[in-house]
Parts: structure tokens; C-alpha cells; sequence
């Protein structure tokens, strides 16, 4: 019952969210092609400001559940429906177990994961480093990751701008399994951050690459 729950708040909760964004926001989406229409999946983008979660949410074509900082599930109205969406509380910048074995079995279930391998918005400054979490997760349940990226909300301010028409930019990359040798090693993990940060970068304008500005274009990610 309460996973069917989730599922009807969710599809409300994105009827009217898209119905808002279409109005506040003009948006470039490109490669939505690219996103399985079943299966388990991660989907993986860089983070500029607190309107990259709606934009992406209406962009993706399948229902996702956000890994979303702890903070929010204690605020009153938001923390009730964050867990009302399926979304997953994480305390940041630590191991979060709990976290963890709940994101493994949403994947298990064949649902799809969001996340933000930077852990925080990178904002003017681009990419900031990856944090293993995503790497983690993708390693041990064997789950294939869309790279996603946005621009053009990095100076978006809520609830300022809710009648502020901005322009932003989305794009889907192909979808990648990261290479295991079966045993999951602090390497393993710290290869496959940079794995999804530079499929990341690669989707990105240059003067949002930051930390990972040398990835290669998408076109010539493509040839290679």
C-alpha cells in the first residue's frame, strides 16, 4: 500500500511541478532517448542550484526517488513530502548505511536512483569533486548509470524566481556499467567516481567542467 502511495503522489506531485516549470522555465532537453524504459538504473548529474531536482525529475521519463540530504526530512511540510515521493534521506559527508542498503533495494526493485555524485552544488565554479557514493552504489548492485547534465540554473534562487522565466539546458548521455573485477577495493570505487564524473563533464559547456575541465567533448567522446 504505501509503495502505492508513493506512486500516486508522485505522478501528482509531477503533473503540477512540470505544469509550474512550463511556465517559469524555457528548457533545451536533448538524449532523453537514451534512458531505459525499465530496469534498475542510477542517473547521475552534476548540481548548480535547488532548481536542477524539479527540472530533472520532469525530464526523466520514469519515475526516480532522490538521494536527498537528511536536513530536509527534518523541516516541517518538506520532510513529510520528501518521504511521501520516495525520496531517501542520506546524511552527507559520511557512511551512511542506512542509505545505502535503502538505495540497493529500491535498485533491486528495478527502480530508478537519483543522485548528485558532487554531494553539493557546484554552482559558478563547475564540477567539484566526485564523492563515492555513487560509485559505491552503482559497484555493488551491478546497476547501469545515465550521465545528466544541466545548466543555465546556477543562478536560480528559491523561492525567488518562481516567476522569473529561466532558460535551462538538459542532456542525457549514454548509459555506462562500471567495470568490476568482483571485488569492490577503495581503488575500484575512487576509478569509478571519476568514471561518471568525466561521462558528466563530457555532456557539459567547458566553463562548467570545473575540476574535470580536460573530458573530452561529446563529440569526440562519440568517436572515440
Amino acid at each position: 500500500m504505501r509503495r502505492l502511495a508513493v506512486r500516486i503522489f508522485y505522478y501528482l506531485n509531477l503533473s503540477w511541478t512540470r505544469a509550474l516549470l512550463m511556465l517559469i522555465t524555457s528548457r533545451d532537453i536533448q538524449g532523453r532517448e537514451n534512458v531505459p524504459r525499465k530496469g534498475a538504473l542510477i542517473v547521475a548529474s552534476n548540481h548548480l542550484s535547488n532548481g536542477d531536482p524539479p527540472i530533472i525529475t520532469a525530464a526523466v521519463p520514469r519515475q526516480i526517488a532522490w538521494m536527498t540530504k537528511a536536513e530536509w526530512f527534518k523541516t516541517p511540510i518538506i520532510g513529510p513530502l520528501f518521504r511521501l515521493g520516495g525520496m531517501i534521506p542520506v546524511r552527507r559527508f559520511e557512511a551512511d548505511l542506512q542509505a545505502l542498503r535503502h538505495a540497493q533495494r529500491l535498485l533491486r526493485d528495478g527502480g530508478v536512483l537519483a543522485m548528485f555524485p558532487e554531494g553539493t552544488r557546484g554552482g559558478d565554479k563547475g564540477l567539484r569533486a566526485g564523492e563515492p557514493g555513487t560509485a559505491l552504489i552503482a559497484l555493488r548492485t551491478n546497476t547501469a548509470i545515465v550521465p545528466i547534465a544541466i545548466w543555465g540554473t546556477e543562478h536560480v534562487k528559491l523561492p525567488r524566481d518562481f516567476f522569473r522565466r529561466t532558460r535551462a539546458h538538459v542532456r542525457f548521455g549514454k548509459p555506462f556499467t562500471l567495470e568490476s573485477s568482483g571485488r569492490i577495493t577503495r581503488d575500484n570505487v575512487a576509478r569509478g567516481t571519476e568514471t561518471i564524473m568525466r561521462e558528466i563533464a563530457a555532456l557539459l559547456p567547458e566553463r562548467y567542467r570545473g575540476l574535470y575541465k580536460n573530458a573530452p567533448t561529446e563529440v569526440a567522446a562519440a568517436k572515440e
